[in-house]
């Protein structure tokens, strides 16, 4: 009678994506950590093409706190961010990780303690006097005059966003609200006013 060779357990790196999540979501140790091994590198990409446009007032301590945040946003409310994906849309699971590590990269940029995101982009030094002087109040006037006037020309919608994301400071869920759309619209909308933020306010940082 001929032996039957037995066949050796599949390793963690052999388990494709749907296998990893589902291991993943049944609370494996192996699983997470296979996951955190596999989409890592990733994850740092992400995060550091996001913050690399600040790297002036931004450092590799803060991609390694997004990093954490981001984790633990994957864990979070039973891995809710997780259960969420559903690979019948087409969309591959780092795919999908790769965007939530993107949304909380941004998430940190407006959250930050330090300074309001429009701050850094403006080069309003880090440290002020406690009272300013008739040069600062003038020079302050002045640079809100010309940021109105070059947004003079975005919709009135784009300008309530720029008002309630990052003059405000609320958070996505808030401004949902607020505009009467989704949050799903929100980052989108973030992230092309981000870019365009960048090019529009480019005179306003030089000068």
């Amino acid at each position: 009678m001929p032996v039957l060779a037995i066949r050796p357990a599949a390793s963690p790196k052999d388990w494709i994506d749907a296998e990893l999540l589902r291991r993943v979501l049944r609370n494996e140790k192996a699983a997470w950590i296979e996951l955190v091994r596999r989409y890592r590198s990733l994850i740092y990409r992400c995060v550091t093409k996001v913050i690399g446009r600040y790297d002036s007032v931004l450092s590799s301590a803060d991609a390694d706190e997004i990093y954490a945040d981001v984790l633990i946003t994957l864990v979070r409310d039973d891995m809710r961010k997780l259960r969420l994906y559903d690979a019948r849309r087409g969309t591959k699971l780092s795919s999908w990780i790769g965007m939530i590590a993107t949304n909380v990269a941004y998430d940190y940029l407006r959250g930050t303690a330090r300074r309001p995101i429009l701050d850094r982009i403006d080069g309003i030094p880090e440290v002020q006097e406690d009272k300013a002087s008739p040069l600062d109040g003038l020079l302050s006037s002045e640079r809100r005059s010309r940021l109105n006037r070059m947004l003079s020309d975005y919709s009135d919608k784009d300008r309530a966003f720029v008002s309630l994301y990052y003059a405000q400071g609320l958070d996505a869920e808030e401004v949902a609200e607020e505009m009467k759309i989704s949050i799903k619209t929100v980052y989108s909308k973030k992230h092309k006013l981000l870019a365009r933020l960048q090019t529009t306010l480019a005179p306003l940082a030089a000068a």
